[in-house]
């Protein structure tokens, strides 16, 4: 039986290419913020483009960050996307109209304008996959397509001793200096670039989460 999917449809711009290429590796794909079907999902993408702020509010007018606590806290995979993995820390420095830095803080740290001669990154980059990545199999020396000014600069959840074992898979790229392309992270997995818009890489990365749900 294919893996159900549920893209969250919060007004995140066009969402359209990523139910697509979902449907494409064989994913049964429902673009929707319906409660039950968000929680009753194999899996869940948050989408997300543009500013920052804008895409919180969004998700808030949908009750989106208390849908996707609840299914991580009963270890029900989430896959965030360029804005969609932004939002998964605790703020971004990027201008917002009401003050309000907040992201979901599943992770530490901020959200920061890239230190660039170019912003925005625009492009296909290359990617230092983490060692026992899932997410990269068979990919790990790929190129992937990125469209953004902001990105995590810094990892700060590293867990030592006991729990060392338990720490997240981060990818890095890098455009001048270094930062977060992806992190695998239990069951919440999250891209800095579009996997839908990454042709055959992008693809192969789809495919593997979703064959892992």
């Amino acid at each position: 039986m294919a893996a159900r999917v549920v893209v969250l449809d919060y007004g995140s711009g066009n969402v359209r290419s990523a139910v697509r290429a979902l449907e494409r590796v064989g994913a049964d794909v429902e673009l929707t913020a319906d409660r039950s079907a968000v929680l009753a999902a194999d899996g869940l993408l948050v989408p997300g483009v543009g500013n920052f702020h804008a895409c919180m509010r969004g998700l808030r007018a949908v009750d989106g960050p208390r849908l996707i606590e609840t299914r991580l806290s009963g270890g029900r995979p989430v896959l965030g996307v360029c804005v969609g993995m932004q939002v998964l820390f605790e703020g971004s420095t990027e201008p917002s109209v009401d003050g309000d830095e907040t992201g979901l803080g599943e992770w530490p740290g901020m959200v920061e304008r890239l230190e660039a001669d170019v912003v925005p990154h625009m492009g296909w980059s290359t990617v230092s996959a983490a060692e026992g990545t899932r997410l990269f199999a068979g990919v790990e020396q790929e190129r992937f397509y990125f469209v953004h000014s902001y990105a995590a600069a810094h990892w700060q959840l590293d867990p030592q001793g006991a729990f060392a074992a338990m720490a997240p898979k981060v990818t890095w790229s890098e455009h001048d200096k270094p930062f977060v392309a992806a992190v695998e992270n239990g069951p919440l997995s999250a891209t800095q670039f579009h996997p839908e818009k990454s042709g055959d890489a992008g693809a192969q990365l789809l495919r593997n989460w979703v064959q892992s749900l």
